[in-house]
């Protein structure tokens, strides 16, 4: 029934009444969207938003935790977990393990990261960047250019200890092809791509193991300072392209190969070069000698 129905005197007091009923809720639905608006826009306290922080870190860590490959060293796993977790590793992984079902495949799991059990990532002094693992039986077992032992040293490494028995006063070849002994030293000994099908050359080549080498590459770029790096041959020269030359130490030559070791590397004295830039930088020099 309309207000104007009631009477003279109930009619007024009803419209009043209504009008009244119709601007408070209004009015109670506008106090209800200012309220979500402010609550919206007010941020989460300092200690909230931290914890929000540290429980993502958290998460993610565990993620990367379960995607460890087998023989990573602690410190490098620290640096570079992230890496496990992302879509290009976590394929790589499975490649190489669906590829181990089917072929022979060097070097063995637990040596494929070797270079990472010898030293702490920040202790890493000298870079020597290689290319591909060895690929016959007992050669490759995670250091670049380093064979082990009784396997006879390959061409490339004979011609590395001529070089060193011109340059390191009192070096003589060691007898075996193993150079762990550089290794623990800080000599950080890398190859771009860590694993091969036997008897087949770069048979693992971009398949993801390049863009996780230039990520270890990379993080020693930016993190330490005074690294030798020896960039030994075209591949290697463009894998190290992008280190800054004002707070490293670069030396490139020919790759010490028979097809190129006469084109300049008999004769770089970069071993010996090596120790005096690490004197300079206040480092301890490498005994090449210790193998």
């Amino acid at each position: 029934m309309a207000p104007g129905l009631l009477g003279p005197r109930l009619g007024p007091l009803c419209s009043r009444l209504f009008s009244r009923y119709f601007q408070a809720g209004a009015a109670t639905k506008k106090a209800k969207a200012e309220g979500s608006e402010a609550g919206a826009a007010s941020p989460l306290s300092p200690e909230q938003l931290e914890r929000i922080r540290r429980n993502k870190e958290a998460a993610l860590q565990r993620l990367a935790d379960r995607n460890v490959p087998p023989g990573f060293g602690e410190s490098w796993r620290r640096q570079l977990a992230k890496e496990f977790s992302k879509p290009y590793f976590m394929e790589l992984m499975a490649f190489v393990a669906e590829e181990r079902k089917r072929h022979t495949v060097y070097p063995p799991p637990e040596q494929v990261f070797t270079w990472t059990q010898m030293c702490d990532i920040r202790d890493v002094k000298v870079v020597i960047l290689g290319q591909d693992p060895y690929h016959g039986p007992n050669q490759a077992h995670g250091l670049c250019f380093s064979v082990q032992k009784p396997v006879p040293p390959p061409p490339s490494l004979e011609n590395i200890y001529k070089e060193l028995s011109n340059d390191i006063e009192d070096f003589t070849h060691p007898g075996h092809g193993d150079l762990t002994g550089w290794a623990k030293q800080g000599v950080l000994l890398l190859n771009a791509v860590l694993t091969v099908r036997a008897h087949q050359a770069t048979s693992h080549k971009e398949k993801g193991w390049e863009q996780f080498t230039d990520v270890v590459v990379s993080w020693l770029n930016k993190n330490l300072d005074g690294v030798v790096f020896m960039l030994w041959g075209a591949y290697a020269q463009k894998k190290g392209s992008s280190i800054d030359r004002k707070r490293h130490h670069v030396l490139q030559t020919v790759h010490p190969s028979p097809l190129s070791v006469n084109r300049g590397f008999f004769g770089c004295r970069h071993f010996s070069k090596t120790n005096e830039l690490l004197k300079k930088s206040g480092k301890k020099p490498i005994d090449w000698r210790a193998l």
